[in-house]
Protein backbone atom coordinates (compact mmCIF):
# COMPACT_ATOMS: atom_id res chain seq x y z
CA UNK A 1 0.00 0.00 0.00
CA UNK A 2 1.10 3.19 -0.84
CA UNK A 3 0.70 6.61 0.65
CA UNK A 4 0.87 9.02 -1.81
CA UNK A 5 1.29 12.93 -1.71
CA UNK A 6 0.16 16.52 -3.10
CA UNK A 7 2.69 16.75 -5.67
CA UNK A 8 3.43 12.88 -6.38
CA UNK A 9 3.20 11.59 -9.97
CA UNK A 10 -0.38 9.75 -9.90
CA UNK A 11 0.57 6.05 -10.98
CA UNK A 12 -0.58 4.52 -14.18
CA UNK A 13 -4.04 2.66 -14.35
CA UNK A 14 -5.54 0.64 -16.73
CA UNK A 15 -8.74 -0.56 -15.89
CA UNK A 16 -12.03 -2.19 -17.23
CA UNK A 17 -15.14 0.29 -17.74
CA UNK A 18 -18.88 0.10 -17.44
CA UNK A 19 -20.09 -0.35 -21.34
CA UNK A 20 -17.14 -2.30 -22.20
CA UNK A 21 -13.06 -1.55 -22.96
CA UNK A 22 -10.83 0.24 -20.38
CA UNK A 23 -9.91 3.46 -18.63
CA UNK A 24 -6.41 4.56 -18.18
CA UNK A 25 -4.29 7.59 -16.71
CA UNK A 26 -2.65 7.79 -19.64
CA UNK A 27 -5.48 8.12 -22.02
CA UNK A 28 -6.51 11.07 -20.50
CA UNK A 29 -2.90 12.67 -20.07
CA UNK A 30 -2.87 16.30 -20.94
CA UNK A 31 -5.85 17.09 -19.22
CA UNK A 32 -7.43 17.09 -15.46
CA UNK A 33 -8.92 13.67 -14.22
CA UNK A 34 -11.16 13.65 -10.92
CA UNK A 35 -10.06 10.28 -9.64
CA UNK A 36 -12.64 8.72 -6.98
CA UNK A 37 -12.76 5.77 -4.97
CA UNK A 38 -15.88 4.74 -3.19
CA UNK A 39 -16.38 1.04 -1.55
CA UNK A 40 -19.98 -0.31 -3.43
CA UNK A 41 -22.55 0.84 -6.53
CA UNK A 42 -25.87 1.13 -5.33
CA UNK A 43 -25.13 2.06 -1.74
CA UNK A 44 -26.71 5.17 -0.30
CA UNK A 45 -23.52 7.53 0.12
CA UNK A 46 -21.98 5.89 -3.06
CA UNK A 47 -25.20 6.61 -5.42
CA UNK A 48 -25.84 9.75 -3.88
CA UNK A 49 -21.86 10.86 -4.72
CA UNK A 50 -21.86 8.61 -8.23
CA UNK A 51 -25.07 11.23 -8.97
CA UNK A 52 -23.52 14.21 -7.80
CA UNK A 53 -20.50 14.20 -10.01
CA UNK A 54 -22.80 12.95 -12.89
CA UNK A 55 -25.26 15.81 -12.64
CA UNK A 56 -22.00 18.26 -12.48
CA UNK A 57 -20.18 15.99 -15.62
CA UNK A 58 -20.64 18.78 -18.04
CA UNK A 59 -19.19 20.94 -15.39
CA UNK A 60 -15.94 19.10 -15.30
CA UNK A 61 -15.80 18.48 -19.09
CA UNK A 62 -16.21 22.78 -19.51
CA UNK A 63 -13.14 22.64 -17.40
CA UNK A 64 -11.36 20.09 -19.23
CA UNK A 65 -11.21 17.50 -16.93
CA UNK A 66 -12.48 13.76 -16.99
CA UNK A 67 -14.21 12.23 -13.89
CA UNK A 68 -13.54 8.73 -13.26
CA UNK A 69 -14.85 6.43 -9.95
CA UNK A 70 -13.45 3.34 -9.13
CA UNK A 71 -14.80 0.59 -6.79
CA UNK A 72 -13.93 -3.23 -6.34
CA UNK A 73 -17.40 -3.90 -8.03
CA UNK A 74 -17.82 -5.91 -11.54
CA UNK A 75 -18.65 -4.47 -15.17
CA UNK A 76 -21.68 -5.54 -14.65
CA UNK A 77 -22.52 -4.02 -10.98
CA UNK A 78 -20.98 -0.69 -12.83
CA UNK A 79 -23.50 -1.16 -15.94
CA UNK A 80 -26.20 -2.18 -13.52
CA UNK A 81 -25.46 0.76 -11.43
CA UNK A 82 -24.84 3.37 -14.44
CA UNK A 83 -28.42 2.85 -16.07
CA UNK A 84 -30.51 2.75 -12.90
CA UNK A 85 -28.95 6.11 -11.90
CA UNK A 86 -28.49 7.61 -15.57
CA UNK A 87 -24.77 8.06 -13.99
CA UNK A 88 -22.30 9.40 -16.63
CA UNK A 89 -19.36 9.46 -15.25
CA UNK A 90 -16.47 6.83 -15.92
CA UNK A 91 -16.81 3.68 -13.86
CA UNK A 92 -14.02 1.55 -13.21
CA UNK A 93 -13.49 -1.45 -12.13
CA UNK A 94 -10.89 -2.97 -9.55
CA UNK A 95 -11.89 -6.09 -8.63
CA UNK A 96 -8.71 -7.53 -7.34
CA UNK A 97 -8.16 -3.85 -5.32
CA UNK A 98 -5.12 -3.37 -6.96
CA UNK A 99 -5.35 0.32 -7.96
CA UNK A 100 -6.83 1.11 -3.87
CA UNK A 101 -3.80 -0.79 -2.43
CA UNK A 102 -1.84 1.32 -5.41
CA UNK A 103 -3.21 4.51 -4.41
CA UNK A 104 -3.45 4.01 -0.96
CA UNK A 105 -7.26 3.50 -0.18
CA UNK A 106 -7.27 -0.18 0.48
CA UNK A 107 -7.75 -0.05 4.52
CA UNK A 108 -8.94 -2.39 7.83
CA UNK A 109 -12.40 -0.73 8.68
CA UNK A 110 -14.82 -2.14 11.21
CA UNK A 111 -18.35 -2.31 11.15
CA UNK A 112 -20.67 -3.41 13.76
CA UNK A 113 -17.81 -5.31 15.52
CA UNK A 114 -16.70 -6.83 12.37
CA UNK A 115 -13.08 -6.25 10.52
CA UNK A 116 -12.36 -6.06 7.42
CA UNK A 117 -10.71 -4.97 3.78
CA UNK A 118 -12.25 -2.07 1.72
CA UNK A 119 -12.08 0.87 0.46
CA UNK A 120 -12.03 4.23 2.08
CA UNK A 121 -13.72 6.94 0.05
CA UNK A 122 -11.44 9.18 -1.15
CA UNK A 123 -10.60 11.60 -4.55
CA UNK A 124 -7.66 12.67 -6.33
CA UNK A 125 -7.61 15.47 -7.71
CA UNK A 126 -4.58 14.77 -10.77
CA UNK A 127 -3.15 18.23 -12.70
CA UNK A 128 -2.87 18.09 -16.45
CA UNK A 129 0.84 17.39 -15.50
CA UNK A 130 -0.55 13.66 -13.89
CA UNK A 131 0.66 14.92 -10.25
CA UNK A 132 -1.79 14.86 -7.96
CA UNK A 133 -3.27 18.68 -7.01
CA UNK A 134 -5.61 17.73 -4.14
CA UNK A 135 -6.75 14.67 -2.27
CA UNK A 136 -9.84 14.39 0.02
CA UNK A 137 -9.54 11.37 2.36
CA UNK A 138 -12.41 10.02 3.97
CA UNK A 139 -14.85 12.00 1.80
CA UNK A 140 -17.93 12.94 3.30
CA UNK A 141 -20.31 12.93 0.22
CA UNK A 142 -22.67 16.13 0.57
CA UNK A 143 -21.34 19.00 -1.51
CA UNK A 144 -18.16 17.23 -1.98
CA UNK A 145 -18.17 17.12 -5.88
CA UNK A 146 -18.96 20.68 -5.71
CA UNK A 147 -15.75 21.22 -3.56
CA UNK A 148 -13.95 19.08 -6.40
CA UNK A 149 -14.84 21.30 -8.98
CA UNK A 150 -13.98 24.77 -7.26
CA UNK A 151 -10.69 22.97 -6.80
CA UNK A 152 -10.40 22.33 -10.20
CA UNK A 153 -11.12 25.65 -11.29
CA UNK A 154 -8.40 26.46 -9.23
CA UNK A 155 -6.03 24.19 -10.66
Amino acid sequence: MSHLMVGDIAPNFELPRDGGGTVSLQAHSGKPIVLYFYPKDDTDACTREAIAFSGLLPEFEKAGASVIGVSPDSVRKHDKFAKKHELSVILASDEDAALANLYGVWKEKKMYGRTYMGVERTTFLIGADRRIARIWPKVKVTGHAEEVLESLKAL
